[in-house]
């Protein structure tokens, strides 16, 4: 791309097809053709926006993150409402992301992590996934740590055991809606993990 020249695609709409194929087929089986295919630009064009596909995926995993996952996060701190009811809403929300969606299901992440044992996995986008699990479990600690009916009920004493158990089932949910298992049919999993941690 000439100096001062504009970009001749929309980076945020490119962005998106690139996360959509990654989602569709991970890290590993997706090759640049598939990605400048699907984003509508060239190779070259790719490389001067992104830099290479590492540096793309790593700016589709933070995509994700922010657009399709940080919004069920919102219905955990809505006032007014028991902490259990909150904790549903947030779970269920997010099943019926990873069950119902027509385009892609399941979970973005635990997909793309399906490939963290292959050696074509760069160091780089391999610590972007474990971060992102980190961060998505470290706000489960925080909200078991500070919320005040958490506290009230000693949830905050086993923060760490009801983090996991919740970030499990979850991953485990969004293995589960990649085989078309509907969502009516994994609700008795959330609701089984609620009771386990002590909500009901």
């Amino acid at each position: 791309m000439a100096a001062g020249r504009k970009k001749e695609f929309d980076e945020a709409a490119v962005l998106d097809s690139a996360m959509k194929v990654f989602w569709q087929k991970g890290y590993v089986g997706t090759s640049m053709s598939d990605l400048t295919e699907s984003m509508g630009i060239k190779k070259q064009s790719l490389y001067n926006a992104f830099i290479s596909k590492e540096q793309l995926f790593i700016k589709a995993t933070d995509l994700y993150l922010n657009n399709r996952y940080a919004n069920n996060f919102s219905l955990l701190y809505q006032e007014n409402i028991s902490l259990s009811e909150r904790m549903r809403n947030c779970m269920m929300s997010i099943l019926v992301r990873q069950c119902d969606s027509i385009e892609h299901k399941g979970c973005f992440v635990t997909l793309c992590q399906s490939d963290l044992d292959s050696d074509n996995m760069p160091a780089e986008a391999t610590q972007k996934l474990i971060d992102s699990d980190n961060d998505i479990l470290n706000m489960w600690v925080d909200l078991f740590l500070t919320d005040p009916e958490s506290i009230a009920l000693g949830l905050n004493k086993r923060a760490n055991e009801c983090s996991m158990c919740i970030f499990t089932t979850l991953k485990g949910t969004a293995c589960m809606s990649r085989i078309n298992t509907p969502s009516t049919d994994l609700t008795c999993v959330i609701e089984n993990c609620l009771k386990n941690i002590g909500l009901h």
